[in-house]
C-alpha cells in the first residue's frame, strides 16, 4: 500500500503539470496509467485511498489559484474536487475485473469528469482532460467529438498504457496494438480536420479597461471600473472618427463593467448612453443587475445608441459561495468572506442566441464558458459568433487567467467559431476557429482590440452530439459496475480457484509419492 499511495502521488501532481501555468499535456497518458496501476488488484472498500491520494494531489496543484480567494476556499474545493477520484477508484478496483477493462475504466473517468461538472451546486468543471490540449494535434478533434469525447480517448491512451504495462505474451501484442490503433484514430482529425465556410463578417471590439489599485477588487473603485470602459470605448470613437481604427459593429464589455444596477444608478446610466452615443453601434455591456431585494442577475445586455437596453443573456452558472450562498439559512456573518455576498445571484437559462447588429451571438459570462450547455445550446440554436465576458479580477495574480483562457479558446474550436473575449484586466483576446490567438490585451493593461471576424453557420458534429456521449459513458460505467456486483466478483473467485485446485493436486501429487518412497525403504529392510 505504500508504493500505491507514493505512485498515486506521484501521478496526480503528473496529471496537474499538463494543465497552465506548465502546460505539458504530454503527460495526461503516463498519469491515467499510473492512477490504474495504483488502485488495480485492490478491493473496492479499500481502492478509494490511492484514488483519493491521487485526486488530492492533483486538485490541490490545479486549484492552487482558489487560494485568492482564501485558503479555506482552496482546501475545501479542491477536496471536494478530489473526493470524485477518491470515488472513482472504488469504481476502477470493480471494472479492471472485465475483459475489456481499459475502455471501461476509460469511460468511468469520464463518468466522474461529467458528474462532478454538473453537482453539487452546477458542479466544477476545471481539470477536465480535454481542457489541457488547445495547443496539441489532439485539438484537432474536438469539432469532431467534443470535449467530453476528446477526454475519453486521452483517458483511454491513459488505460492503454497501462494495459501495456501489466500484459504478458500474446495479450501485451494486443496492448500495443490498441495503443496504435488509438494513435491512428487521433491521427484522422488532423488529416480530415473540420472546416466550415464563412457565411459573412463582422467587426468587432473587446474593451479591456482594467481595475484600479492593485487590480484584484471589482469592487475597490468599481465606478472608475465603469468609467474606465466608458474612457476607453470613447477613445475607440475618437480613433475610428480619425481614421486610424475601422468602425466596428458591436463593442464588447466584460463582466463587472457595472457593478451597480445601470438602470437604477444614474451615474452608471450616464456614463453608459455616453460611450454608446460616442461609438454609434451596440454594446454588450456586463451588469450586475437588481432582481429584487434578495437576489441579483449577472447579465449581458445589449446596449443599442438608440433604443437603449434590449436583449440580454442572464449567466447560468452563478458561483456557489462566491456569488451565492446555498441553504443561506445554515450560514452567518461568522463564516469568513460570506458576509460579503449580501444577496444571492440566481441562475440563467436562456438557450437562444442573442440578436447583436443583426449577428446571432452566443454569449457567456465567465465560468459559464467551462460548461457544455449554454454553448451547445446556442450554437444550435444559430449562433455564429462566440462572445464571453469576464472579470477575473479576483484571480488576476494567478494562474486561473491562463487555464480560463486555455479552455476559452477550446470552445472556438470546438464549435467552429470566431470568438471574442473582454476581461476587466486580463485575458482578452480574439481567436480564431482553429484556437489562433489573432490578437489580445496584456494584463492589468487598457486596451481595446478591433479585428474583422467570420460568421458561421455550419453546426459542428461535436454540438451535435451535445450531452449523448457523457450519457454513454455514465449508461457504461453504471453496466459495468452492475455486472460486477451481480457477478460477485467472479473474475477473482475463477482465479482463485484454480490457484487452490493447483495447490491441492500439487498436495496430492507429493502425499503419492511420499508413501511410495517410504514403502519401498520399509521393504527393502
Amino acid at each position: 500500500m505504500p508504493v500505491r499511495l507514493l505512485l498515486a502521488l506521484l501521478s496526480g501532481a503528473l496529471l496537474s503539470v499538463a494543465f497552465e501555468p506548465v502546460a505539458a499535456p504530454v503527460v495526461i497518458p503516463f498519469a491515467i496509467a499510473g492512477y490504474v496501476l495504483a488502485v488495480r488488484g485492490l478491493r473496492a472498500r479499500i481502492a478509494w485511498l490511492p484514488g483519493l491520494v491521487f485526486g488530492l494531489a492533483f486538485q490541490y496543484v490545479l486549484l492552487f489559484w482558489m487560494r485568492a480567494v482564501g485558503v479555506d476556499a482552496w482546501l475545501a474545493l479542491a477536496s471536494v474536487e478530489a473526493a470524485f477520484l477518491g470515488l472513482l477508484g472504488s469504481a476502477t478496483a470493480m471494472l479492471v475485473r472485465h475483459r475489456w477493462w481499459p475502455l471501461w475504466v476509460a469511460a468511468g473517468w469520464v463518468a466522474i469528469e461529467v458528474w462532478r461538472s454538473g453537482w453539487p451546486f452546477s458542479g466544477m468543471p476545471w481539470g477536465r482532460l480535454a481542457f489541457a490540449v488547445v495547443d496539441t494535434p489532439v485539438a484537432d478533434a474536438l469539432p469532431w467529438v467534443g470535449s467530453v469525447g476528446v477526454s475519453l480517448l486521452l483517458a483511454l491512451s491513459g488505460t492503454l498504457l497501462a494495459w501495456l504495462a501489466i500484459a504478458r505474451g500474446r495479450e501485451r501484442r494486443w496492448a500495443a496494438g490498441a495503443l496504435v490503433g488509438l494513435v491512428a484514430l487521433l491521427a484522422l482529425p488532423v488529416a480530415l480536420p473540420w472546416e466550415a465556410d464563412t457565411t459573412g463578417q463582422l467587426t468587432v471590439a473587446a474593451v479591456q479597461g482594467d481595475v484600479p489599485g492593485n487590480g484584484d477588487d471589482i469592487l475597490y473603485d468599481f465606478r472608475q471600473v465603469t468609467q474606465n470602459q466608458v474612457d476607453v470605448t470613447v477613445q475607440l470613437a475618437r480613433d475610428v472618427e480619425a481614421g486610424t481604427v475601422d468602425r466596428p459593429d458591436l463593442v464588447l464589455w466584460p463582466e463587472n463593467s457595472t457593478a451597480i444596477d445601470p438602470f437604477r444608478d444614474a451615474q452608471t446610466n450616464a456614463g453608459i448612453r455616453a460611450a454608446s452615443a460616442a461609438i454609434g453601434v451596440p454594446i454588450m455591456v456586463g451588469a450586475i443587475v437588481d432582481a429584487g431585494p434578495e437576489h441579483v442577475l449577472n447579465q449581458g445586455i445589449v446596449w443599442d445608441p438608440v433604443t437603449g437596453a434590449g436583449d440580454r443573456y442572464t449567466k447560468r452558472h452563478p458561483v456557489p459561495f462566491g456569488e451565492y450562498i446555498p441553504a443561506r439559512e445554515f450560514f452567518t456573518r461568522q463564516f469568513g468572506r460570506l458576509a460579503e455576498i449580501p444577496r444571492d445571484m440566481l441562475s440563467g437559462t436562456r438557450e437562444t442566441p442573442l440578436r447583436v447588429a443583426g449577428t446571432e451571438v452566443a454569449d457567456a459570462i465567465c465560468f459559464d464558458v467551462a460548461y457544455d450547455d449554454g454553448i451547445y445550446a446556442q450554437v444550435s440554436r444559430g449562433a455564429q459568433l462566440l462572445t464571453v465576458q469576464t472579470s477575473n479580477a479576483t484571480f488576476i495574480h494567478t494562474d486561473q487567467i491562463d487555464q480560463q483562457f486555455a479552455i476559452t479558446r477550446l470552445r472556438a474550436i470546438e464549435t467552429g467559431r470566431w470568438l471574442a473575449v473582454a476581461s476587466t484586466n486580463g485575458v482578452s483576446g480574439i481567436i480564431a476557429p482553429d484556437g489562433d490567438v489573432v490578437s489580445s490585451a496584456a494584463p492589468r493593461t487598457q486596451q481595446v482590440l478591433v479585428e474583422r471576424v467570420g460568421l458561421v453557420d455550419a453546426v459542428t458534429p461535436a454540438v451535435r452530439l451535445g450531452a449523448w456521449t457523457g450519457r454513454f459513458c455514465i449508461a457504461l460505467t453504471a453496466v459495468g459496475l452492475l455486472v460486477t456486483l451481480g457477478s460477485g466478483r467472479l473474475p477473482y473467485r475463477r482465479k482463485e480457484n484454480r490457484q487452490r485446485a493447483e495447490e491441492g493436486r500439487a498436495g496430492t501429487d507429493h502425499a503419492v509419492a511420499a508413501p511410495a518412497a517410504s514403502g519401498g525403504h520399509t521393504e527393502g529392510e
